[in-house]
């Protein structure tokens, strides 16, 4: 008997600790290491608005992610761009697409928390229209990381970027803190408030950009949220970028 209950005690820990995770949320610019609910199997979309002195940009991407295992997630992103320079013609078209892959590699449960840690592999190949894609492929290999806990997140990520065409590589690097602003509770209903770093270095030409990303997080159900927010650049030696706002929404259907 004494058995029986001590397997249910841990049964119910694991279901309440995922239920808990899940209702964190996934941060809105940087990568999580969850590959479970809104991180796994479904459709995504956001879009993204870029200001800049040359004009404006704005991105619609398609993220399909699936969990071949529990530990093994593979993807694919295509983002539809539309773009209207300053001074010139509004152009639009598909972007590149990208392939990606990402594999755990530490997972440390604990009581309604949890430390996780995967690999990430992506692959962007030279398939968008010409007047509003980059004429060069990449192959991006990152570690993402991160402490989840009911009452906040911390996540991680680091990255280094191959490109082709003698493009200068680049590394990037993402830090993000998740706060809930609403009791966790189950069906999950919880807001979420995000504040994050968002930073790029470019070799070769030595430039670095730096972008501070403060952002909401809505979550209606299990299946469901509704995000946005706002990077603006702190660092910006290339003098190329403005503020870049975001909404999105992610839904899990299968």
């Amino acid at each position: 008997m004494k058995t029986i209950f001590r397997l249910i005690q841990i049964v119910t820990l694991v279901v309440f600790t995922t239920i808990y995770i899940r209702a964190q949320g996934p941060p809105i610019f940087s990568d999580s290491p969850l590959l479970l609910g809104l991180d796994g199997g479904g459709i995504r979309t956001f879009g993204k608005y870029i200001s800049t002195e040359a004009g404006q940009t704005y991105i619609q991407p398609l993220v399909v992610p699936f969990n071949i295992t529990t530990d093994f997630q593979i993807g694919g992103i295509q983002p539809y761009v539309f773009q209207s320079p300053a001074n010139g013609e509004t152009q639009s078209g598909f972007g590149n697409f990208t392939l990606f892959g990402k594999y755990s590699i530490i997972q440390i449960d604990g009581k309604a928390k949890t430390f996780r840690a995967l690999l990430k592999y992506t692959q962007t190949f030279t398939t968008g229209a010409s007047n509003v894609s980059v004429d060069a492929s990449a192959s991006q290999l990152a570690i993402v990381t991160g402490y989840i806990t009911i009452k906040y997140g911390i996540y991680g990520t680091v990255g280094y970027t191959f490109v082709s065409n003698n493009s200068p590589d680049n590394l990037i690097y993402n830090f993000a803190f998740g706060y809930p602003l609403l009791p966790q509770k189950y069906p999950p209903f919880q807001l979420n408030l995000f504040l994050e770093l968002n930073g790029s270095h470019t070799f070769d030409v030595n430039k670095h950009l730096l972008f501070i990303s403060p952002g909401l997080q809505l979550i209606t159900s299990s299946v469901f949220l509704i995000e946005s927010g706002v990077q603006i650049p702190v660092i910006d030696d290339r003098n190329t970028t403005g503020f870049a706002f975001t909404l999105g929404i992610r839904y899990l259907f299968f």
